[in-house]
């Protein structure tokens, strides 16, 4: 792995479904057609909200169990490829960037700092988003939860996607949910917490270095942090 160097403009690794952009809206509209197509009851929208960030698989386990469905493992093997099917074709009807992501990405790239994406979403599908979003090149490397043969919150997830960058700057994560902070905190790598995406824990609860509301806050937020790290008080 490159040697981090305190002075280079920053690696900020973002977490994606929830973080950078709105997916709730296809994701759960998968969800519905693969439950209606196999007669399971439809989740509210509200509860399924907090449910995504772990994967396909993972939500659609969730899902189950929030209507006390139990599957075997056999057909949930066939519903997670019906779901990822349907998703993929559909993956960018309603998902968008959350408000202030352009401006945000762009006043953090101008002091030269470099992006990457660290997501449970399949890599395909989240290059497949992003292409779809006209965000792909603005990231140096983008690995999903199939990328390293294990998920997040496996703080190895999280290194590996720092070394695939390739960039000297100090990494900072950015995500929404206790997976995120709890994979950061594990590697030993500062976190923040955005405070609109999906979790079911407070934001404020996370455990997160800083809550930011809006990505507006990203760039002075990263800035604030990553100089108090950098340079520590000394008494």
């Amino acid at each position: 792995m490159m040697r981090e160097d305190r002075n280079a403009p920053p690696l900020v690794v973002f977490d994606l479904d929830g973080t950078l952009v709105d997916t709730a809206p296809d994701l759960i509209g998968t969800l519905d057609v693969i439950f209606e197509r196999h007669g399971i009851p439809r989740l509210s929208y509200e509860d399924a909200r907090n449910m995504v960030g772990g994967g396909a698989r993972k939500l659609i386990e969730r899902g189950l169990a929030a209507e006390r469905c139990p599957v075997p493992a056999a057909p949930l093997d066939r519903l997670v490829q019906e779901f990822i099917a349907h998703y993929a074709a559909h993956i960018a009807d309603r998902s968008r960037p959350f408000p202030g992501l352009d401006a945000a990405l762009d006043a953090l790239a101008v002091v030269g700092c470099h992006f990457a994406v660290c997501t449970n979403k399949l890599e395909w599908l989240a290059r497949r988003l992003l292409d779809a979003l006209g965000l792909t090149g603005r990231f140096v490397a983008i690995c999903g939860g199939d990328t390293f043969g294990m998920q997040k919150p496996h703080p190895e997830v999280l290194r590996r996607t720092i070394a695939c960058a390739g960039v000297a700057g100090l990494p900072v994560m950015v995500g929404d949910s206790i997976t995120d902070v709890s994979m950061a905190r594990a590697a030993k790598t500062p976190v923040i917490a955005v405070a609109y995406g999906y979790t079911e824990i407070a934001p404020q609860e996370l455990g997160a270095d800083r809550v930011i509301e809006a990505l507006a806050e990203l760039p002075e937020a990263i800035f604030d942090l990553v100089g108090r790290i950098a340079q520590p008080e000394v008494s």
